[in-house]
């Protein structure tokens, strides 16, 4: 058992890991200034895709379910995360949106009636002050809006994690047919906002495209099926601390792509990052399933096309 949580959580983490090229891909190959297409671009393609390829939409109360989720989790998740990216450099939007586990801990505790124990608090403190070391340098800047935008980020994400874990998905709904609801319902949002207000650009290249096709494909598609396949079957906190890879990947990339240095603080940083994630990976866990508070019927697991 303890050796398939091990892989659970492994698994999980590429997603984040995949997350973490999401500001070296902005910066360097998207079109500048324009947070709303590339979230509407990075969501609706995919989730187009997905959903016509299970053939099967929401019905009855899901409707309303798809639809607070995909806002949470994808559609204004996802303009924040770009709204920080643009303001704010890699490393200091990733250390803002480090908050997320303390949103999932209080989150947990109202929904799921988890307590909330001291080395769950631990670990949180641990991970946000290894992202910090991580991250952070002399030159970092800090901008208001990037700062406010990667904090309702997190509390988004957090807020989706939680609730995907209470309610679960539908019987007989497979795990890449409700990805695609949550991507659709989110590029569909912001598809038209993003049209208004931004306007397309007046033209794009081979560059633009291959950072859209990524995003898409590799950052959505995937990830998010991934990270759905994650909060199924693990604890939310525990799933919420695994973002934390996210920054160190994104430090890595920048190291090997941008010629950005490493230093000894950031190495310590990254240990503690890492001793954070394990920290949570060895919470005593409830016996049965982690569905504290899950208000959903048993789903039928040979539906489930997952990784």
């Amino acid at each position: 058992m303890k050796n398939r949580a091990g892989l659970d959580s492994a698994l999980t983490a590429l997603a984040p890991m995949v997350w973490g090229s999401t500001y070296l891909v902005t910066t360097q190959l998207l079109p500048p200034d324009r947070p709303l297409l590339a979230a509407a671009v990075r969501a609706l393609p995919g989730g187009l895709i997905l959903t016509a390829a299970g053939r099967t939409l929401p019905r009855g109360r899901w409707w309303w379910r798809a639809l607070v989720l995909g806002a949470l989790n994808i559609g204004v998740f996802f303009y924040l995360l770009f709204v920080a990216a643009y303001h704010l450099p890699g490393g200091v939007a990733s250390l803002v949106g480090s908050i997320q586990p303390v949103f999932v801990l209080l989150l947990s505790a109202l929904l799921l009636r988890n307590a909330i124990r001291s080395r769950q608090v631990a670990a949180c403190l641990l991970g946000t002050l290894g992202v910090g070391l991580l991250v952070l340098g002399p030159k970092a800047g800090l901008d208001t809006v990037g700062v406010l935008a990667g904090m309702g980020g997190a509390a988004c994400m957090a807020a989706g994690i939680v609730l995907t874990k209470r309610w679960g998905r539908p019987p007989g709904v497979g795990l890449l047919t409700f990805t695609g609801w949550q991507l659709a319902v989110g590029g569909l949002l912001l598809a038209p906002v993003a049209f208004f207000a931004e306007g397309l650009p007046a033209r794009l290249t081979w560059t633009n495209i291959t950072g859209f096709a990524y995003l898409s494909l590799i950052g959505a598609l995937l990830a998010y099926a991934i990270w759905f396949r994650g909060i199924e079957r693990l604890p939310a906190l525990t799933v919420s601390m695994l973002g934390f890879t996210s920054p160190l990947a994104a430090t890595l990339l920048g190291y090997v792509f941008l010629h950005q240095r490493l230093t000894l603080v950031q190495a310590a940083g990254a240990v503690a990052v890492v001793a954070a994630v394990l920290l949570a990976q060895q919470l005593p866990a409830r016996k049965g399933r982690q569905h504290d508070g899950i208000d959903h019927v048993e789903e039928q697991k040979s539906h489930d096309p997952v990784p």
